[in-house]
């Protein structure tokens, strides 16, 4: 079937313009930053119509969406979590659209459904985000979102009634929960309720605060524990300690992995104290400081002062001086990516050449049993969650790869033992395919690691369509991971790479640090070389190579193809960073200028300014075909940042390949999206690149 020429709707031009430190820097289309505005809701319309058309016309497209749901269709499980004995866990039955909660006394016991976020609405669009167990297990604290929005609203349902009592808390963002110890009632951060009038999903957020909400009374009546009116950008993350004498807060700025420690005395866990002092433990935002347990007053933390690969110390509260300052465990060669005690023991999270390695240490730092304490895995692969408390003997772990589903896996620490607790089953098979992990040079000489997943037998010839998809930013470890995406394009024929870029922690924060502020460049630059690696070594050429990135991943791909158009088949941003003057004017987008920098600063203003996508645009350029995506309830990465770029890139486009945004509704930035709109979504991006990279599909039998 022919894909018709697009005629694209027409996208008015403003005359806003800027001057950004004696640079004019013109601003045609501000305001299509107004979501709510009737003028940008009908170009949203106009557009969405268009692109759906142009999918429509994809032959392949159906299929792709049969094969993605009928691989979907496998139940999946979250690992165990216990309280007051009881055991919690989420279960996916297969196409739900959101996970269940259930608990079950034993490991053997029939489990009982506890909370199923799919009543919550009818097209699915109400997710579950935090949840919160008091000690005895009696009492769950459960926040729900809507449409993919961060702000959450907060519930109290009784476990063995399965009801909610009248508890209801709202303007909540970047919050968890901690329950006092006589679960009486919770600590939590909020902002203020937006201005009448104002937008919730555009307003900045400031002034984060804490408080204290006791069960069964109005959330006006809450009592306000902490409160930093002299540093309005500061947020403050509460937690109690597992014996429930501190509360330990986490004081953070922004995205910086700096942060503050301060803790109150509860004195009694049975009948706690409020009003006790804050003490300012850990004060001068030097590093990074991560609260892992105490032995009453004396403190554990991971941190990444005078260690980037990080390593863990014990402060004696009662002698806080950093010469008292002990080492428990010492920075290791692989980065140490998280770290908890479970039955009296370090479990610890360590990155090899960013995948997973799980040790046991005991709280002296000595590790435990043979190969220095290292547990077994099946491979190369990812832990992706640990679950476990102080003084039990089991803990439950998540273990997944690019070829193998997340498996849940029980280890006792009585026996050493470790074994399957969940395996799922999946109408795949995995032993037709491979993964393997290249290294290659990027623009500076820099050491890059690769995983790249293909079809056993695949043939180096320039031919293989290949999906190369990234991210490089704010710390985050890009490891690998199972999706059923990524197994319907490898079914397809295609070669998926993964690179592990600067930015993230994969190496420890001397990788982090070497991709962001005046050094961001660098993550573009290792994403260019994977490119030419790809191309170079026969995997691909450029017009079987198309690359993907949500978020910051959807600035590496903005980037990437107004830097490098001739290199690329195809571009696929997700929810992108694409105005890098602006970001920091809307919703928690000031919090980003600690990585990116800010367009405010005449330092910062001349490297963001160099690398922002949407101002990097050039009129008759043949950029490669382009789909973006993004939703209108993005509150995290306001969607004005894609409709600006897809309209100034349908203007600029000199070539023939497609221009078109694809544009959810009732969606957000990505968390608690339900399975129907992500396979809706999955489906359209596979379509896109079958019709643009020009595959020929053997389709596969389901």
């Amino acid at each position: 079937m022919l894909i018709q020429a697009i005629s694209y709707p027409p996208t008015r031009k403003g005359d806003v313009v800027d001057v950004y430190h004696g640079t004019t820097v013109a601003d045609p289309y501000r305001w299509l930053e107004d979501v709510d505005a009737p003028e940008t809701a009908a170009w949203v319309e106009a557009e969405n119509r268009v692109t759906l058309a142009y999918l429509a016309q994809v032959p392949q497209r159906e299929w792709i969406r049969r094969r993605l749901t009928t691989l979907w269709d496998y139940p999946k499980y979250g690992a165990p979590f216990k309280k007051g004995g009881r055991y919690f866990f989420f279960k996916n039955s297969g196409l739900q659209n959101q996970a269940v909660l259930y608990t079950q006394a034993t490991l053997t016991a029939a489990p009982q459904e506890l909370l199923d976020p799919n009543t919550l609405s009818a097209d699915g669009t109400v997710a579950l985000s935090t949840l919160a167990l008091s000690q005895d297990g009696r009492l769950l604290l459960y926040s729900t979102s809507g449409s993919g929005s961060d702000w959450q609203e907060f519930r109290v349902r009784e476990v063995a009634t399965r009801r909610d009592r009248p508890d209801h808390l709202k303007w909540i963002k970047f919050s968890g929960a901690a329950w006092t110890h006589d679960a009486a009632g919770f600590f939590y951060s909020r902002y203020p309720e937006p201005a009448a009038g104002g937008d919730p999903l555009l307003a900045v957020n400031r002034d984060q605060k804490v408080y204290y909400h006791r069960l069964g009374t109005d959330q006006a009546a809450d009592r306000l524990i902490y409160e930093r009116p002299d540093q309005p950008d500061w947020g403050f993350a509460a937690d109690v300690s597992a014996d429930g004498r501190y509360l330990v807060f986490a004081v953070w700025l922004g995205t910086d992995r700096r942060n503050r420690i301060y803790y109150q005395d509860l004195v009694d866990p049975t009948h706690p104290r409020l009003d006790g002092p804050v003490v300012r433990l850990l004060d001068d935002f030097d590093a990074g400081y991560e609260f892992v347990g105490n032995d009453g007053p004396l403190f554990y933390f991971a941190t990444d002062l005078d260690a980037p690969k990080k390593r863990v110390i014990a402060i004696d509260t009662r002698h806080p001086e950093r010469a008292a300052w002990r080492e428990v465990i010492p920075q290791a060669d692989d980065a140490l990516e998280g770290v908890q005690i479970i039955h009296d023991t370090f479990v610890a999270r360590y990155l090899h050449d960013a995948h997973s390695r799980l040790r046991l240490v005991a709280l002296d730092g000595r590790p435990i049993g043979t190969g220095g304490g290292d547990l077994a895995l099946p491979g190369l692969g990812s832990i992706i969650q640990v679950s476990g408390e102080r003084h039990d003997t089991e803990m439950f772990f998540a273990f997944t790869s690019f070829l193998f589903p997340t498996t849940i896996f029980r280890h006792e620490f009585t026996t050493g033992r470790t074994s399957v607790f969940k395996a799922p089953e999946i109408a795949f098979d995995p032993t037709g395919y491979e993964t393997v992990q290249v290294f290659y040079a990027s623009k500076d000489g820099t050491r890059i690691p690769m995983f790249l997943t293909y079809k056993k037998g695949m043939r180096r010839d320039g031919g293989n369509p290949t999906y190369l998809y990234g991210y490089g930013g704010f710390n985050v470890n890009l490891t690998p991971a199972f999706s059923i995406g990524v197994l319907v394009w490898l079914e397809m024929g295609g070669i998926y790479a993964q690179p592990v870029l600067r930015g993230g922690a994969e190496y420890g924060e001397a990788w982090h640090q070497a991709g962001m502020l005046g050094r961001k460049q660098n993550v573009f630059d290792d994403f260019l070389a994977a490119a030419e690696y790809l191309i170079a070594e026969k995997y691909t050429a450029p017009a079987k190579l198309a690359i993907g990135g949500g978020s910051n991943g959807g600035l590496l791909v903005g980037a990437a193809m107004t830097q490098r158009p001739e290199l690329f088949g195809a571009a696929l941003p997700a929810v992108g960073v694409m105005d890098m003057l602006r970001f920091h004017k809307f919703t928690i987008g000031w919090a980003w200028v600690t990585e990116y920098g800010s367009a405010d600063s005449a330092a910062h203003f001349p490297f963001l300014y160099a690398y922002s996508p949407l101002h990097h645009l050039k009129a008759g350029t043949h950029y490669p075909a382009t789909l973006v995506t993004t939703a209108d309830h993005d509150d995290r990465v306001v969607p004005g940042h894609s409709f600006k770029f897809a309209a100034a890139l349908q203007a600029a486009q000199g070539g023939p390949a497609p221009v078109l945004i694809r544009i959810e509704t009732k969606a957000g930035h990505g968390a608690g999206k339900p399975t129907a709109k992500i396979i809706d979504e999955q489906t359209d991006r596979w379509a896109f690149m079958v019709r643009n990279l020009h595959m020929t599909l053997s389709k596969p039998q389901p």
